[in-house]
């Protein structure tokens, strides 16, 4: 069993870290770390400090001392143009855990897709964070969505924003929706994230350019900070208004991520292509695994060129989450499913970092779980939500 998990900071009493800083903008001589060489050692030597070691190279020293004599020493190198910081010397572990379950599956509190992107019981709920999630509409009467902050516009001709499909209910659910439900389970990622309900494609299910990229335009007007669509055309190539687009939407400090594409058939040794938008260098696509973390056989893989990677991957098989009318919840599967909990993640990140755009897109890449599978199916691997501050201690 491992039990070095999660140790609190420790303090070594009576050590120090002295950080010195490049040159003060007072300081018109330019002295910077490497001329800090000779004056260091002899700084402290002359101060009564005792120099445990120094690095030359980085301009740092630790130091045994009283906490009063360092906070001294440290107005004296301000007085000589040597800014430095002082902190206590830490202690560190290793950061070994148990490791994470290799399966899931639905109990009657959570989704296995919740629990798998460790949403369940996460303190970050997306709140003070926009979603837009583009698709075929939202059912605005369902009873999990009550007293939330829902925005619906519809961009299909000829139709309102309510959903006659129920595509675009489940993926609000998944991102958005509850995690705690009275006498069912809980399925939404960003439980208390601000939802804009953008309807670019019909109760058909399909729509076109015009219609969602008047929807992203509509997003980016309402300042949404993650855009989720979970749409696509299987064209091997990059469509060009989605480079436009996924670019104007990251310098506005908003990520899109669109679902890879479910082409694949690879039962047959047919592995797919990313399709358009998805394929854009400039949005986030999303592959699909099942609850045992295995790819998805219909998840699009990524093909060579600029565009066309899968980025990263989510829950996309047997999701279960809400739907329109008495049916109330359903259980369906597709790259459609994985986007929203990528989505929902992103909304937890960007609450918790206060990250946008370019840096929220790194900021997922860099939380996500690594997976056995090659990058070209999975990208970084299955999207995971910001640690609990009392995780990180």
């Amino acid at each position: 069993m491992l039990t070095e998990n999660h140790q609190p900071a420790a303090q070594i009493p009576g050590r120090y870290v002295l950080v010195f800083d490049q040159v003060s903008a007072a300081d018109p001589r330019g002295v910077g770390i490497a001329s800090l060489g000779d004056t260091v050692p002899g700084l402290l030597s002359s101060q009564g400090y005792e120099t445990t070691q120094y690095f030359p190279n980085l301009g740092i020293a630790v130091v045994s001392s009283a906490k009063d004599q360092l906070a001294d020493f440290q107005a004296r190198c301000l007085d000589r143009n040597l800014p430095a910081s002082v902190v206590p010397e830490l202690r560190y572990y290793v950061l070994a855990q148990q490791p994470d379950p290799d399966s899931y599956v639905d109990t009657d509190e959570f989704t296995w897709g919740l629990q798998a992107v460790v949403a369940a019981h996460n303190e970050f709920t997306g709140k003070g964070v926009k979603v837009a999630v583009l698709d075929t509409g939202f059912d605005a009467q369902h009873p999990d969505f009550a007293g939330r902050s829902v925005t619906a516009k519809s961009f299909v001709e000829g139709e309102d924003a309510s959903d006659g499909h129920g595509h675009g209910t489940h993926c609000i659910g998944t991102s958005c929706g509850p995690r705690k439900v009275p006498g069912g389970r809980g399925y939404g990622v960003a439980s208390e994230a601000e939802i804009f309900a953008g309807k670019v494609l019909g109760t058909s299910g399909s729509g076109s350019d015009s219609s969602i990229l008047a929807g992203i335009d509509w997003a980016l007007e309402n300042e949404c900070h993650v855009i989720s669509m979970s749409l696509g055309a299987d064209v091997r190539t990059v469509h060009p208004p989605y480079v436009t687009a996924g670019r104007r939407a990251l310098e506005k400090g908003a990520l899109i991520v669109a679902a890879a594409g479910n082409n694949a058939k690879r039962s047959a040794d047919d592995p797919g292509f990313v399709g358009a938008p998805a394929n854009s260098p400039y949005i986030m696509a999303v592959g699909a695994i099942d609850s045992s973390l295995r790819v998805a056989d219909f998840s699009a893989r990524t093909i060579e060129g600029r565009g066309g990677q899968v980025d990263i991957a989510g829950p996309g098989v047997n999701i279960y989450s809400s739907w329109p009318g008495a049916e109330r919840y359903n259980t369906i599967s597709g790259t459609s499913m994985a986007t929203p909990h990528v989505a929902g993640v992103a909304a937890l990140l960007a609450q918790a970092t206060g990250y946008r755009g370019r840096e929220l897109w790194a900021q997922l890449v860099q939380e996500a779980r690594r997976l056995t599978q090659f990058s070209v199916d999975v990208g970084a691997g299955l999207t995971r939500a910001p640690l609990n501050e009392t995780d990180q201690a």
